[in-house]
């Protein structure tokens, strides 16, 4: 376990340093046409919502996205179960993050009987073979496991629901972790085995502390991926030109009401 935690000061400080970092490896994969893919997985409050908001706060949504899938469809269900995820695989000079991703299959559905049996086995045989194509194919796949113990959890979510801005945050599904906690343990323990490959091994994210969780993540990502320093061409913002005569007709639009005036 980390120690205790950790102060906002030196947080924010670092944070701030390693977000200009993740501009950088942005802008590395823009130029040089690669493909990155993050999953973050774990348990339920463990802190990966807040990591992902972290990591994508300053990069250029066009870039980099955020895969964060619904329930499947009816439709999505009759389809090979790594069909609905591929669409969403990044091109070149893209990153995906993925909230949650194909492991699912191995964590809620097989804890909470959403998939057979057969289905759940057919996963952990074809989720290496997956894996394996996309890195042969020049994808830099990265897989993140956050870690949180069940008390911590449970004061997450005793603060979610006490908190109305975070309410939407708790769902009956999360609640069913809490009774549970045993049987994730062990999906989460079978999954490994089968998944932790060297190909695309597990990383795994004490999330007790949330900020040693954010800048822990974050360094460690940086820290396996070989990005340079992009040149970029120099911009120079031009003299704006001489008025040539324009006037603005009579408003159509309808203005937004000014309602600041109270606030000084």
């Amino acid at each position: 376990m980390s120690a205790g935690r950790l102060r906002r000061k030196p947080y924010e400080k670092r944070l701030i340093q390693l977000q200009a970092e993740l501009v950088k490896l942005q802008e590395w994969v823009r130029a040089e046409g690669r493909r990155v893919v993050v999953i973050f997985e774990g348990r339920d409050a463990a802190g990966k919502g807040g990591t992902i908001q972290r990591v994508a706060e300053y990069l250029n949504p066009r870039v980099t996205r955020i895969v964060a899938l619904p329930a499947p469809t009816e439709r999505e269900r009759t389809q090979w179960y790594f069909q609905r995820y591929v669409q969403h695989l990044p091109a070149a000079g893209e990153i995906a993050l993925f909230d949650r991703s194909w492991y699912n299959r191995a964590g809620v559905e097989r804890v909470m009987g959403f998939c057979t049996q057969e289905e759940y086995t057919r996963f952990l045989h074809q989720c290496p073979i997956f894996e394996r194509l996309l890195v042969e194919d020049g994808i830099l796949l990265r897989k993140y496991w956050f870690s949180v113990s069940d008390t911590e959890q449970e004061r997450r979510f005793r603060d979610r629901l006490e908190d109305p801005m975070r309410r939407w945050k708790l769902s009956p599904m999360d609640l069913e972790s809490i009774t549970r906690w045993e049987e994730y343990s062990r999906a989460k323990d079978e999954m490994m085995v089968h998944t932790h490959i060297p190909e695309a091994p597990w990383y795994e994210v004490e999330g007790e502390d949330k900020r040693r969780a954010r800048i822990n993540m974050i360094s460690h990502l940086l820290s396996t991926i070989p990005y340079g320093e992009v040149e970029r061409a120099p911009l120079k913002i031009p003299a704006r030109p001489a008025p040539t005569g324009y006037r603005r007709p009579p408003r159509v639009e309808t203005p937004v009401p000014d309602v600041t005036g109270d606030l000084g």
